[in-house]
């Protein structure tokens, strides 16, 4: 039997911009992406904190370092510039690869800086962002 199991998350981003006209997807800087062990075009889902809204889309690269997070295409109905969001990954394993597994999280600030990077039990972890700020 193969399982759908939590891969990985960023948690959570700013929404820097927002393009209606571009084709789709959802664009994050590459240096985020590759801390996260997300892969570009990989399936992501992503959960607006602000309204609540859940969709499915894809990723690509922004410029590395710059902390761009561009929701493309109709998602960006659902986003505004400046919502915090959640951008998350699943994978399929086996019931034995699970039972091993341990997600990667990448929590961020509300610039989109990284400030600490999980791959261990996140299990009662409750994280606010807003106490990074200073």
């Amino acid at each position: 039997m193969m399982l759908e199991m939590f891969k990985a998350k960023l948690h959570p981003l700013t929404v820097t911009q927002a393009d209606l006209y571009y084709e789709g997807s959802i664009t994050i800087d590459p240096e985020l992406l590759e801390m996260a062990g997300i892969r570009v075009y990989e399936k992501v889902q992503v959960v607006n904190i602000n309204n609540g809204s859940r969709l499915d889309t894809y990723t690509i690269p922004g410029k590395w370092g710059d902390r761009e997070v561009c929701m493309n295409g109709p998602a960006a109905r659902l986003t505004n510039v400046g919502d915090r969001i959640i951008v998350i990954t699943y994978a399929r394993m086996t019931e034995e690869e699970a039972r091993e597994h341990k997600p990667k999280v990448v929590l961020l600030d509300g610039k989109n800086n990284p400030v600490k990077v999980m791959d261990e039990s996140i299990a009662g972890f409750r994280y606010n962002p807003d106490d990074q700020l200073g």
